[in-house]
């Protein structure tokens, strides 16, 4: 199996490891620290998020420039060019230090309204770390880049992965011995340092890789810099989508409303890591569509055909939360975390629509169109998280995530229009092919599952019968009514190895 089938083997793996057992420790974690402290430790997080995008997205940059070099087998442009990327670290990194220490002698009047004395120095000390941390880590990603440039995707990834592994199990050790949050931020930031020690051995070891600055060259730098622009924007987006909500509820609010709301955007996103472990299996093949100059009718039947298997499949889970999240969630964490699964119902219907167009962020980077996408969203979600906080002074956290999702909602209208009259994709066409049959199936089977809510009990137990039935249902009635065709006969060809096996036994 090559490197790159066993990369992206390995980036599945990382995607169920991540949400089962993300799954499994988050009530763990959150029962061993309390409501609280589990608010800290997140809105601390976020906070240290915010300075992380200094990053610039210099580490995708890496991956672009490194491979070019290596496919032109320009040594000497290579190891200039990482030699000019160290460089902007040493000047980020610098930037990094400076503005963590500013943010330090200033978090008591950041957080005056929300932190009582003890979480004031506990804060200060968990912001303390991850900021050394993020100085000397934030050059680190350069070799992780390096590595993908090479096409060496299995020993960073299996790297990260086992990482993930140790985290997981010396979390579960660190707080069954009475450890709290700083322990745990510390136990991070050893494993972060750890893994970055590994990934540079392995790159001047393994790859004989050599850094040498050959000469200063400015047109370089504008080069790098006018590539990693848009990723840093991209990236700025994803904070104000996913993290923003927390450092202002963390103002504005408690540690308490902070742990709810990441709760509720934690499921937000593995609702959308389902959909993208679908649609990613189909987007090279569209990539290639775009480059070979398909029409507009062809680009946007291959919209179709992976918008509606992203779709099935996130009606499916959408349909169990919107039925039986709030019991999944009242077992999970506890029934002081009812907020967190409106949170989660709120994010799973705003994203829905991104996440079935993602064939058309394929198209938008194929022919180097991203630049007005990775505008617009980062304009209107500035202007939902604005909603959001003057909301969240009333509402909390659910008003702090509606406010968002107005800015996706608006961003996503204007992008469909983008599509239809500068891409020229049929977006009319891809609605009405979307719902085909899917959507009736989707209500009927709704019903249905109102009927299995009525399902008399509690408990763990009682839920999985309930999904059980659930599951089987919406199968049977899906692929009965709701499939097309071409649907079939890919779930037919995806289980005929496994039934051929069983046959044969």
């Amino acid at each position: 199996m090559s490197q790159i089938k066993k990369g992206a083997f390995l980036n599945y793996t990382t995607i169920i490891l991540t949400n089962v057992i993300g799954l499994l420790l988050t009530p763990f974690i959150i029962r061993k620290l309390g409501d609280s402290e589990f608010g800290l430790y997140t809105l601390i997080g976020a906070f240290v998020g915010y300075i992380a995008v200094l990053d610039f997205g210099l580490t995708n940059t890496v991956v672009r420039f490194v491979a070019k070099y290596q496919a032109e087998k320009d040594k000497e442009g290579e190891e200039n060019f990482l030699a000019t990327t160290f460089l902007i670290y040493l000047v980020i990194s610098s930037i990094v230090a400076i503005i963590g220490i500013i943010c330090y002698y200033n978090i008591e009047g950041i957080f005056k309204d929300s932190l009582n004395p003890e979480q004031m120095e506990s804060a200060k000390s968990m912001f303390a770390i991850l900021v050394f941390t993020l100085t000397i880590g934030l050059p680190a990603g350069v070799f992780e880049g390096i590595c993908y440039g090479y096409e060496q995707f299995v020993f960073p990834k299996t790297a990260k992965i086992v990482r993930y592994l140790v985290r997981s199990f010396m979390v579960v050790c660190l707080l069954l011995y009475g450890g709290k949050a700083v322990a745990m931020v510390i136990l991070d930031a050893s494993l972060n340092i750890l893994l970055a020690i590994i990934m540079i051995f392995f790159v001047f070891k393994k790859l004989k890789v050599k850094i040498k600055l050959h000469n200063f060259n400015i047109s370089l730098l504008k080069k790098i810099f006018g590539y990693s622009i848009w990723i840093f924007v991209f990236v700025l987006v994803g904070q104000f989508q996913w993290r923003v909500g927390q450092m202002v509820l963390g103002v504005v609010a408690n540690p308490t409303i902070v742990a709810i709301f990441a709760v509720g955007v934690m499921l937000g996103t593995y609702y959308g890591a389902f959909s993208t472990a679908i649609s990613g299996v189909f987007l090279p093949r569209a990539t290639q569509m775009t480059v070979h100059n398909a029409t507009p009718e062809q680009l946007t039947d291959m919209m179709i055909k992976i918008g509606r298997l992203s779709f099935i499949a996130l009606m499916f889970i959408l349909g169990g939360f919107i039925l039986f999240g709030k019991q999944f969630v009242f077992l999970w964490v506890g029934e002081s975390y009812y907020d967190s699964w409106i949170i989660a119902l709120i994010i799973m219907f705003a994203y829905t629509l991104p996440l079935v167009q993602g064939f058309g962020n394929s198209i938008l980077e194929a022919r180097n169109k991203l630049s007005f996408k990775a505008i617009i969203y980062l304009i209107f979600l500035i202007l939902g998280t604005g909603l959001g906080a003057f909301l969240a002074k009333t509402y909390g956290a659910i008003g702090m995530i509606s406010g968002s999702v107005a800015g996706w909602l608006i961003v996503q209208n204007i992008m469909n229009i983008y599509y239809y009259k500068v891409i020229h994709l049929n977006i009319l066409r891809f609605f009405k092919e979307l719902l085909h049959k899917t959507f009736f199936v989707f209500i009927l089977v709704l019903g249905i599952g109102y009927v299995i809510n009525y399902i008399p009990g509690e408990g763990w137990l009682n839920f999985i019968v309930k999904a059980i039935l659930y599951t089987l249902t919406y199968s049977l009635f899906m692929y009965k009514m709701g499939l097309i065709e071409f649907e079939k006969e890919l779930i037919i060809k995806t289980f005929e190895p496994v039934l051929k096996k069983i046959k044969k036994k």
